[in-house]
């Protein structure tokens, strides 16, 4: 395994204060939803900056609380736990994301699909694999995958998996989804600049004290960590998907952690994709599947959503 390179960085110079301006920027991490979360924002004082970066994390662990499949008290979980039994009813928030990953689902013919959560785990990103899995052991893999069998009953908010030892999982638009509330809050309660940076799905608005926009450095995983690309952005969003950090190594080839849902064979053409634009779940969703259809139909997906950009490796 080749060593952790972070894809986003975000480059700002960290400080208690301004010279000759009212504000301060403070930058706090965190270990949230499995992730390693960076929290920074611009407020009047120290104080201020410190009250609203809490309140970021305390929203950040009430979602977690909500959609976590690995939490068993989680209202997914539940669900989870009675697939092929019966509906169970969540809250109106988990009951939209459910529905806009499905609508998601669809648009790209599964190939991203929440229902991936069920599929066993046949490729190890340890170093330890030698050799391909079997390819009936992957065609069994994938037999409780299958957005098309998540049943969603909008007036009793439910949500129904129809096939026994189905799972819906949300590690591939959870943080962007993160990113985007805390930004919503934060900007709510009077807080004009700040970036929440979910491990490189991040949501930024307003700007820099002094008035620069955020600088968002994009790395090269292949070139010593280079950058490829700074963005400069005010509010948006920034999501990458890739392949740079965690695959398995056999025979000489790599083979992504993105898994097709529809195969369950790893992504392989693409290394990297970062998304722009105004929303970081949206952007997340379309960073993980790009990197599954590969470049020629992740143009087409492009294509649909011109307040998006893309950038492949």
């Amino acid at each position: 395994m080749g060593k952790s390179i972070p894809i986003l960085t975000v480059l700002l110079m960290l400080a208690f204060s301004i010279p000759g301006i009212a504000q301060v920027m403070m930058k706090r991490p965190m270990t949230l939803m499995g992730s390693l979360f960076d929290i920074t924002v611009v407020a009047e004082d120290s104080a201020l900056a410190n009250a609203a970066i809490d309140r970021a994390e305390t929203e950040i662990s009430r979602i977690e609380d909500l959609i976590s499949e690995w939490r068993p008290g989680t209202q997914v979980s539940e669900v989870n736990r009675n697939a092929g039994l019966r509906p169970v009813k969540v809250d109106r928030e988990v009951f939209g994301l459910t529905q806009r990953a499905v609508r998601y689902a669809k648009l790209t013919g599964g190939a991203f699909d929440v229902s991936i959560a069920a599929m066993d785990r046949l490729w190890r990103y340890d170093g330890s694999m030698t050799a391909l899995p079997d390819s009936a052991a992957i065609r069994r893999s994938v037999a409780n995958v299958g957005y098309r069998h998540i049943v969603l009953d909008s007036i009793h908010s439910t949500i129904y998996l129809a096939k026994p030892g189905m799972k819906i999982g949300f590690g591939s638009i959870g943080k962007g989804y993160a990113a985007d509330k805390c930004r919503e809050l934060l900007q709510s309660g009077g807080i004009t600049g700040g970036i929440v940076n979910a491990s490189g799905d991040l949501a930024a608005w307003g700007a820099q004290p002094g008035g620069e926009p955020w600088a968002i450095g994009i790395r090269n995983p292949f070139k010593g960590g280079g950058m490829l690309k700074v963005l400069k952005i005010r509010t948006g969003a920034v999501a990458t998907s890739g392949s740079y950090e965690k695959y398995a190594e056999i025979d000489g080839k790599r083979y992504s952690h993105i898994i097709d849902p529809r195969t369950g064979y790893p992504s392989s053409e693409l290394t990297s994709v970062t998304v722009t634009g105004p929303s970081a779940e949206f952007a997340n969703f379309l960073s993980t599947s790009i990197m599954v259809v590969g470049s020629r139909e992740g143009r087409k997906l492009m294509k649909r959503y011109r307040q998006y950009r893309c950038l492949f490796k």
